[in-house]
Order: structure tokens, then sequence, then C-alpha cells
């Protein structure tokens, strides 16, 4: 290794102070080529003595570049400021002053009396501008080469343990190895000798099974031929039993069709015979209807004997429906016809679900309702916006939806306008626009909060 240590800071002389804080003493400034030549260690130590300085000194001595480590311990401040500390004592005489002073009225003049350890005098040198700084610094450098090479010795010795250790170690290995390659040897010499007499026994047996398996062939082959016979006459009856339960398929096939097609048949014909039915009864009663109306029967304008009682009152068309009671009451009409405003009442009893589960929920419990009271319901649904399949009507319960560009509003006023003069219908609705439209046309009106009432009672 080189004794002459590498220079990491160039002299910056000139500079008799740090930052403004007086002019120099009279201290001897040191040669800069000194502070070029500076070996790693003193420059190490240099900054430990400043560092330790820096943390005792009052914050307004502190030079202003090293002011920012001044909050580290002594230890993080030479590590990580130790460049700016070496850098401020080669160039402000006044700092190098101020940490001798601070070592020697803190720590008893250790600075100075340090002469066996050659990193702490060097150091002392250089900060005290010592005449023979060159010569501490060259002792520093010589006692590192030596420290050095005494560990580098140290550690060759080490090794040169260790490879001991280790070739002995690796001799006796050698030596057992030695013996266990002749312990094999031997034992596949033996195991050599009782694999050729297994060899020979074996091969006898072989010879042997060879001798049996030509015999086991001739009777397989025998077998063979008498099982291919059997098969051939197994194949040839599995043929015509296949034959014949295709035939009896074929005949079941266009029994089920024939089934199938008077099935149909009979319920085109059942279904011909409803249309036939249903377009009487449409025919009488329109017939019914024109008698009425030609002979000014029942419709009109006029009271009814019954409706001359005294001491009675009906309920007038066009009426609000308030009370659960009269609601049950009207509902009790076999000829009413209801009509539901569908997501007026679907949002006011359950907003809490999507609008395809208000619909699937009202629609059920509406077929439940016409199902027990036999009334003539239609719900109308806004069809805008509907991306689901809509729910199905039942026997008596009639699912609309309103086609592009028309609310469901307009329907309901339509079909109350298209029923019959003298046929009972009740809107179920809270939208005052929609009741106050079809009760001038003679429809009764209830709330949804009324009708929901309705919908959960048994």
């Amino acid at each position: 290794m080189s004794a002459e240590p590498t220079p990491q800071h160039g002299g910056r002389a000139g500079r008799t102070g740090s930052g403004g804080d007086g002019p120099a003493t009279n201290s001897p400034l040191p040669d800069p080529l000194v502070w070029d030549r500076l070996p790693e260690p003193v420059r190490a130590r240099l900054a430990e003595v400043a560092a330790t300085a820096v943390g005792g000194m009052p914050a307004a001595d502190v030079p202003v570049p090293l002011r920012r480590f001044a909050r580290f311990t002594p230890a993080k401040r030479a590590k990580l400021g130790g460049s700016a500390l070496i850098a401020e004592l080669e160039a402000s005489a006044v700092f190098r002053v101020d940490v001798i002073a601070w070592w020697d009225e803190h720590r008893s003049g250790e600075l100075v009396s340090s002469s066996d350890d050659p990193l702490t005098a060097a150091a002392a040198a250089v900060l005290h501008g010592d005449p023979d700084v060159a010569e501490f610094v060259a002792a520093a450098a010589r006692r590192g080469v030596e420290g050095e090479l005494r560990a580098e010795l140290d550690a060759a010795l080490s090794r040169v343990d260790k490879l001991t250790i280790e070739l002995e170690r690796m001799r006796g290995e050698l030596t057992e190895a030695r013996a266990q390659t002749r312990t094999a040897g031997a034992e596949r010499e033996h195991e050599y000798q009782q694999l050729r007499r297994r060899v020979s026994e074996q091969g006898a047996k072989l010879r042997a099974a060879l001798d049996a398996t030509a015999a086991a062939e001739a009777v397989a082959e025998a077998a063979r031929s008498e099982v291919a016979a059997g098969l051939a006459a197994a194949t040839a009856e599995v043929e015509r039993e296949r034959a014949r339960a295709e035939a009896e398929r074929k005949r079941a096939d266009r029994a089920a069709a024939e089934v199938t097609v008077a099935r149909q048949a009979a319920r085109e014909a059942r279904q011909a015979d409803e249309v036939r039915l249903g377009l009487l009864i449409d025919t009488l009663g329109g017939a019914v209807d024109g008698l009425r109306r030609e002979l000014a029967i029942g419709g009109g304008s006029g009271p009814r004997p019954g409706d001359l009682v005294s001491g009675a009152s009906v309920m007038r068309r066009g009426a609000a429906i308030e009370s659960h009671a009269a609601l049950d009451a009207l509902l009790s009409v076999r000829s009413l016809h209801l009509v539901v405003d569908g997501y007026n009442v679907s949002k006011t009893g359950y907003p809490e679900l999507t609008l395809a589960d208000q619909r699937t929920r009202l629609v059920g419990q509406l077929a439940a309702l016409t199902s027990r009271t036999g009334v003539e319901i239609t719900v109308v649904f806004d069809g805008a916006g509907v991306v689901t399949a809509p729910p199905r009507g039942s026997r008596g319960l009639r699912v609309l939806f309103s086609d592009p560009g028309v609310i469901a509003d307009d329907v309901i006023r339509s079909i109350v306008a298209a029923e019959p003069e003298g046929r009972p219908v009740l809107v179920a609705t809270s939208d005052r626009a929609v009741v106050t439209s079809v009760r001038k046309r003679g429809a009764y009106s209830v709330a949804s909060v009324t009708l929901l009432g309705r919908l959960v009672r048994p």
C-alpha cells in the first residue's frame, strides 16, 4: 500500500474569516499544500474534532455554512458535514482558533497532549500551524500504513490457518474415500457373482416360460376360434333384435306423432270453439247494447226507479275513494274496471327497488287481487327506458306499456274514454292532473297509498 494520501479538497488561501465572523487572529496559517496532502484518516480526525467543538459552541460563533449541521449529534455531524467542516477549518483561521480554544477549555488540553496517538497529534499540528506539521502528517500516514499492513498480515495468517485446517480435512476425507472405494469394489464383485447366478437361474425359468407360453398360445388360438364363431352368431342375433327394435321404435314414433297431431288438432279445435264462442258473446253483447240504446233502457242520464227511493243515497260517479271500506265496496262490483298508474303506485310503495323489480312486484300483487275479486285490472307503465323483458299479465290482468313518445297518463285517459257509458271505472293514481281528467269522464279515483294498503291485505 502507498503511504501517500489522496487529497480531497484544494487549499483556499486568502480567506481569513468565516462568514463575517470577524478578522483573523494572529494564529499562524498552515501551508495550503498541507491541506492538499492530508491523508484521509487525518482529515477524518480533524472532522471529528471540529464536529465535537461545534456542538459546544454558542450558535452565534458557529460559521454560517456549518449551522445546518449544528443540530446533529457529533458523530452524525462528522459523517454528513465532514467535507464542510474540513473546508471551514482550511479557510477560516477564526474557526480554527475557536476549535482549539474550545478543546483546551473543555477537554483539558487533550488535543495537544495526545502525542501517543499519531492521528490526534497530526490533527493538532495542522490546527496549530506547527512548522513540523509535515512530519506529524507523515508519521500518521506511516502509522496508518503500518496498521493496514498489520491488518493484512493478520488476515493472511488467518487465511493460512483456515487453509491448513481445510487441507487436513480434505486429506482425511481422501483417506476415507479410498477406504470406501476399496470396500465398494469388494461389494461390487460379490454382487456381480450373485447376479451371474441369478441370470443363470432366470435363463432356465425363461426357457420354461417360453415353452409354457407356446402351449398356452395354442390353447388360446383354439379358444379364439370358438369365441369368434360364437361372436358371429351373437352379432347376427343382435342385428336381428336391433332391426326389430328399430321397427318398434318407428311404429312408436309414428304413434307419438299421431297423438301429438291429435292433441294439436283438439287444442286448435278448442281454441276455435272458444274464439267462436267469444265472438258469439260479443255479438250478443253488442246486440243487447244496441237494444238498450235503441229502447233507452239503462245507461241513460235519467234516474232509475231504485235511485228515487227516499232516505238513501248512492255513490256518485267521479267520486274519490278515500277509505278501504269504500274501496272494498267498489271492488265487489264484478263489472268494475280498475286502471292502475303503474310507476305512480310502485314508486310510492317500494321506491328502494329498481324499476324492473317494482314492475314485477306490483304485477304480482295485482294478479293476486284480480284472482280474489274477479274484477278486470289494467296496469299501465311508461314504455320509455324499458330494457328488460316486461312482466306478463295473468287472467283478468292486463299489462300495458306506452308507445315511444306517449306517456302512461295519456294511455290511462284513453282507456277511460273508451269504456262504455255506465260501466264503473276506478283509476288508482296520486297524479292530480290524471285524477282531474278521469273524474271529468265519470271515473272513480283512489290514491296510490290506499290501493297499496288493499294489496297487502289477504
